[in-house]
């Protein structure tokens, strides 16, 4: 993701507690809200598919070696959350993992790929669980590799 491509604003969720967070951990360098109920998170900029605007949310995650592994469960709903859309779309992202922020690409896991790793996911947050078991819609589970 080319950020120095916009206006170099960056745009937070409309949920507020998640804007709160992002807020806190990019004006802390990394150093505080980096949890959400105990679970690890990171920041995720990405470029909107119809604004073309960098957006930013937070997002917990496992790991798979060196990648980041993020999953779209969206609390369970039967619909994507709006974040996994816009990396359909440009997968070409930015992270920050604690006080690091490194050039990324998101890539959504293969059905064999997500079977090995759903257990360490489900271990990390065992919400996912119930998540997974609440919708008909495949949940997806998105490998963030550097670039």
């Amino acid at each position: 993701m080319a950020t120095e491509q916009h206006d170099g604003a960056v745009r937070t969720s409309p949920a507020k507690w998640v804007a709160a967070q992002a807020e806190l951990y990019e004006s802390s360098g990394g150093t505080k809200g980096t949890t959400q109920l105990g679970v690890p998170c990171l920041l995720l900029d990405y470029v909107g598919r119809r604004s073309g605007a960098v957006r930013r949310t937070v997002l917990m995650y496992g790991r798979d070696g060196d990648d980041y592994l993020i999953v779209g469960s969206n609390g369970g709903s039967d619909r994507h959350p709006l974040w996994y859309l816009n990396l359909l779309a440009g997968p070409a992202v930015d992270v920050r993992v604690g006080t690091e922020r490194f050039p990324a690409l998101a890539e959504t896991l293969s059905p064999e790929e997500k079977e090995r790793v759903w257990p360490h996911l489900v271990e990390v947050f065992p919400r996912y669980a119930e998540y997974r078991a609440r919708t008909d819609r495949d949940i997806p589970v998105v490998r963030l590799r550097r670039r």
